[in-house]
């Protein structure tokens, strides 16, 4: 099914996304990323810049988590952040719904924000890709919100943050890539083995965030 490992990695987004980060902590990542070859590092807004500096050389892209982790945001914040973030040299941006939306039934607000927030990227040539965090959700409200993305057309839905209470699943992939039209989808959240990883790509997902790709990657050279 994979060729290399640089397969493998490109689809990985490498993740450190903790409170505690360090400056060591994001060197430390970007070396990984550097050598692994991976597609993307996520990591909090704060630090977009040091990593775009220390991967300036490199075809990684740098994305900034917006919103994160709860999506409890006004509209206008997440745009600013947005801004923020792709001003300091943010090549994706991973933003999370505002679930309150959801829950009150209030999709023109959901549509709303992810309008603007891909309108933002898409002016400045920026993935965009809108976090949906499928543990809250009811498989209706999934749905709901894949058939809406089709519309709207963001790069990616994603299925969790890796904060809340669940994980990916196989079964909400499968939903949403059933119902998001040409929208890419993309599974993070409690996948650290090759054998998980091969399971959500051979599904459909285009992307996959996880901190444990070297486990992975490295999960894949045992078994060749």
């Amino acid at each position: 099914m994979f060729k290399n490992e640089y397969e493998i990695a490109s689809y990985i987004d490498h993740t450190f996304l903790k409170a505690y980060a360090s400056k060591d902590d994001l060197k430390k990542l970007c070396d990984e990323a550097r050598q692994y070859k991976v597609k993307m590092v996520a990591i909090n807004p704060y630090w977009v810049k040091y990593c775009k500096e220390e991967l300036k050389d490199t075809d990684i892209h740098v994305g900034a988590a917006i919103g994160f982790p709860l999506g409890q945001n006004t509209i206008e914040t997440k745009c600013f952040e947005t801004e923020d973030s792709i001003k300091d040299g943010a090549d994706e941006i991973d933003y999370v719904i505002n679930i309150s939306y959801v829950k009150e039934n209030r999709y023109d607000l959901v549509r709303e924000e992810m309008e603007k927030i891909v309108s933002i990227c898409r002016k400045n040539n920026v993935i965009s890709k809108v976090i949906f965090e499928n543990c809250y959700l009811t498989k209706d409200e999934i749905v709901k919100l894949s058939k809406l993305a089709s519309e709207v057309k963001p790069d990616f839905i994603k299925t969790s943050t890796g904060f809340g209470t669940g994980a990916a699943t196989l079964e909400d992939v499968k939903l949403m890539i059933e119902n998001c039209g040409d929208v890419s989808v993309k599974a993070a959240g409690g996948i650290r083995s090759f054998d998980e990883f091969k399971e959500f790509v051979k599904l459909g997902a285009k992307r996959i965030g996880t901190s444990s790709a070297i486990k992975i990657i490295e999960g894949f050279k045992n078994q060749v």
